[in-house]
């Protein structure tokens, strides 16, 4: 479970390349870091 976002701009943005970002999103594993401990957090308290 993470927590990331992606949010992207209708007028600046194609409809070819909002895909591509999309799937690239949505493909890429979460490498927790320097976040992980906020992460951890929500988890826990999911868990409650």
């Amino acid at each position: 479970i993470d927590a990331n976002i992606v949010a992207l701009g209708a007028r600046t943005i194609g409809p070819v390349m909002a895909e591509e970002i999309v799937h690239t999103f949505l493909t890429t594993g979460f490498e927790g870091g320097r976040h992980q401990r906020r992460v951890d957090k929500i988890t826990a308290l999911e868990q409650r």
